[in-house]
């Protein structure tokens, strides 16, 4: 299995010093059986006082106090880790759910309580429409095949469009545009899910390529930033993950750091500063993995 080192910084930068309120900080990931933690640090500049929480999704999060103005905020998350991939031929779902559509568990339908419902308006049916057409074009309903479908055809039908700015665009307006970030592409396939009754999750983490690291060209999209994707949950095999970006499914080549029931709640770095509205130049993020 790989050992895989992830350096994680970002950097804001001002005209003048300038001061800093809390920032919270969602960079490092939990221990688990499919990710082995070996070594985690973090270096915030201005000197920061940390202390670490977990939020509602058991997430770990850093919040960071400031006592001092600076031109420049700089923030590095570094981690080792060891991964565990599970390989989508491994995955087992229990014999009631391999066709859709199916019910959950009684007893854990109060646990995934908002994940199976819808979180966005759909007024004119896109996103049911375009759902729809998947479980149409199944001949037998079977779970995994719509899913995966449906997965692919966001991978091979929309121009991947990265931007800067902050927030998740609609998945109806993804639909109507056919192009998006990760994230655009992570929540539009929740909300498909959600609308044929499946609990979907949102996942931030990072994304590596085996290729690369073993000297060959890039073959996966949205490398060297915070990559996003979903988890839908499917009895017998858990909360299994689904890239739409890069059609993977199954955790092979994913990271996971965080995971929410809205892309809203997993933003890697937020904060505020007071100072002039002009005061704010800019910012870089840089996401370094090597193995």
């Amino acid at each position: 299995m790989p050992v895989l080192t992830v350096t994680h910084t970002t950097v804001y930068r001002y005209a003048s010093p300038v001061s800093f309120g809390e920032h919270r900080m969602m960079m490092r990931p939990r221990d688990s059986h499919d990710l082995r933690l070996l070594g985690t640090s973090l270096t915030v500049s201005p000197k920061a006082k940390i202390r670490w929480i977990h939020d509602v999704f058991g997430n770990s999060i850093a919040i960071a106090r400031f006592d001092e103005p600076a031109a420049e905020l700089r923030v590095e998350s570094k981690f080792r880790a060891e991964h565990f991939p599970l390989a989508e031929a491994n995955l087992e779902i229990e014999a009631y759910a391999r066709e859709c559509p199916f019910s959950y568990d009684l007893a854990e339908i109060p646990d995934i309580g908002r994940t199976a419902e819808r979180h966005y308006a759909d007024p004119d049916r896109l996103v049911d429409v375009w759902a729809r057409r998947f479980v149409d074009g199944s001949t037998k309903g079977e779970t995994m095949g719509i899913l995966s479908a449906m997965t692919r055809a966001i991978q091979n039908e929309f121009e991947y469009n990265p931007r800067d700015e902050m927030g998740t665009q609609s998945p109806a307006v993804t639909l109507k545009s056919g192009t998006g970030t990760c994230r655009d592409y992570a929540l539009l396939l929740m909300e498909a899910a959600r609308t044929l009754g499946f609990a979907a999750r949102f996942v931030s983490g990072y994304l590596y390529d085996d290729s690369k690291l073993a000297g060959g060209k890039d073959t996966v999209i949205g490398g060297g930033v915070t990559h996003a994707w979903a988890q839908i949950y499917l009895p017998g095999a858990g909360w299994v993950p689904f890239d739409p970006t890069n059609g993977i499914i199954s955790d092979r080549n994913l990271i996971r750091v965080a995971v929410t029931r809205d892309p809203s709640q997993a933003v890697p770095l937020k904060g505020s500063f007071v100072g002039k509205p002009d005061d704010f130049l800019g910012m870089d993020v840089k996401v370094e993995i090597t193995a």
